[in-house]
């Protein structure tokens, strides 16, 4: 990229949203000018810069500084590893657009690496949209490994799974889990865990270099209850003792304690154990997360984020 004077950064900020709103949020340049409250001539030479001068590949490669004070101030706030925060499309909290494309870039990052990794996966929407958005590539010294379940409830393949799914796309050994998200009973998962090849999949989970889950809230539409795993009145129940959110299936209040339920006693995913050298990157945003995300910063099982900046505010509001 050419040198630019220290005076025209504002300029190449205007130009980064522009750019994001245009290529990754897919506005027109009629609704980039609303948006930005400029005219359509000054939005087309906005997108035209941020092409220029090299900020937009298939990701935006200039940061966005209130994203960066907001990433920064998130990692103070909660003792964050690592957090990135993405534009949010419009005012739209709710909004995943950006999210998928900054995964799929941390993903890449990871990929990249030429020593061997364990690259540990959840499930869920946004990481398979995560998944979706990564470019093919040869990796067959990685090995993928999933933290959850990929059985559904009625025996059926999981439709968020991802570890499978980034394996083949980028040829590296994949280790599922073949159990269900959660047991019929204690009995059944004591049973599952006994297996070999589930020990050996949760032993490397436990030896994950990073890993990427979701975050889910447990309203009426969270996975949980739309797969089929926990009903409407397991819901309520949950909501009496103060359930929060849940990560790889694991229930917590929002301080992030487990809370004692059954379901977490039938839950076969694996147990998360972040570390200063263990990264483990929770992918969310949404204002129903947001109550999800804190409490799942305060059990510790995330030690890093990525968010949009709506969802980062009512963070930094709480």
């Amino acid at each position: 990229m050419a040198s630019i004077p220290s005076n025209d950064n504002q300029k190449l900020e205007e130009a980064a949203r522009a750019g994001w709103l245009y290529y990754v949020a897919g506005k027109t340049q009629d609704e980039i000018a609303k948006q930005l409250n400029t005219s359509r001539q000054s939005a087309q030479r906005l997108v035209a810069l941020a092409v220029s001068q090299g900020l937009i590949k298939v990701r935006l490669e200039h940061p966005i500084r209130r994203c960066m004070e907001l990433a920064d101030a998130l990692q103070n706030r909660y003792g964050l590893l690592s957090c990135e925060v993405v534009p949010s499309e419009s005012n739209d909290i709710n909004s995943t657009i950006g999210l998928a494309q900054a995964g799929a870039a941390e993903i890449e990052r990871q990929l990249k690496q030429r020593h061997a990794k364990i690259i540990a996966f959840g499930t869920g929407r946004v990481l398979r949209a995560c998944a979706e958005e990564l470019p093919t590539m040869h990796c067959p010294h990685h090995r993928i490994v999933s933290l959850v379940g990929n059985i559904a409830q009625d025996g059926s393949a999981s439709r968020y799974e991802v570890a499978i799914h980034i394996a083949e796309r980028v040829g590296a050994q994949h280790f599922p889990m073949p159990v269900p998200v959660i047991a019929g009973s204690e009995a059944d998962k004591a049973g599952w865990q006994q297996l070999a090849h589930v020990k050996n999949v949760h032993q490397l989970a436990s030896q994950a270099d990073v890993s990427f889950v979701g975050i889910g809230d447990l309203g009426t539409n969270s996975p949980l209850h739309l797969d089929g795993f926990v009903t409407r009145h397991e819901l309520a129940a949950l909501d009496a003792i103060g359930a929060t959110g849940e990560v790889i299936s694991w229930i917590y209040d929002s301080e992030g304690h487990l809370v004692e339920s059954e379901i977490n006693n039938r839950v076969t995913s694996a147990v998360l154990s972040p570390s200063n050298d263990k990264r483990v990157i929770g992918v969310a945003a949404g204002d129903s997360k947001v109550p999800a995300i804190a409490g799942a910063i305060e059990s510790g099982m995330i030690n890093s984020l990525i968010t949009n900046e709506l969802t980062a505010e009512a963070l930094l509001q709480r």
